[in-house]
């Protein structure tokens, strides 16, 4: 029988083990973060002018968006609006006022803020019902109808980020 926390399918992870999963994630990306240093997380050049700070925020900024639909979906309420203007509707669009909100916050307030989302991210998965079912591929999981993936920061700086960074890395320990 299928409920609206659950998908029916074979091999599905649960949601202790989705935090597991992202707990490991969150202590890598620390962990890369600290092996770049704060001293340069303000270097521009890491993917066109952006530095590993614009990469960090521009990673964080779109996983509000994530929450708030999450949450919204636990309370059967409609979709919120996203949290930047109604008029901006490409990714590049966003991702612009994403650079521009941010590019003036330092490397501190940055991490900082990255790490609240983070811990916002978890809370919001710990209220989901005990037997909810994630695929484990893309972490995905449906609720009352929507889907969720809620790997999408690690997935996204993995897949289009992390090797533009470790080359950035590579060159400026070499220097």
């Amino acid at each position: 029988m299928t409920t609206p926390y659950s998908l029916i399918k074979e091999g599905l992870m649960n949601k202790a083990e989705l935090l597991s999963w992202l707990q490991e994630e969150q202590q890598q990306w620390e962990a890369f973060l600290a092996q770049i240093g704060p001293e340069r997380m303000d270097q521009p050049g890491v993917a066109g002018d952006w530095s590993i700070k614009d990469i960090v925020a521009h990673l964080t900024d779109w996983q509000p968006r994530q929450i708030a639909r999450l949450q919204a979906a636990q309370r059967g309420e409609p979709e919120p609006l996203p949290p930047w203007p109604a008029h901006l509707q490409t990714d590049d669009e966003i991702n612009a006022w994403i650079y521009a909100a941010n590019h003036g916050r330092s490397v501190r307030e940055v991490l900082d803020r990255s790490q609240q989302v983070f811990q916002q991210q978890l809370a919001a998965i710990e209220g989901l019902p005990a037997d909810i079912q994630i695929e484990p591929a893309y972490h995905i999981m449906q609720l009352n109808g929507q889907r969720f993936s809620m790997s999408e920061f690690f997935d996204h700086f993995h897949d289009d980020h992390e090797a533009e960074i470790r080359a950035w890395l590579a060159r400026v320990e070499k220097q």
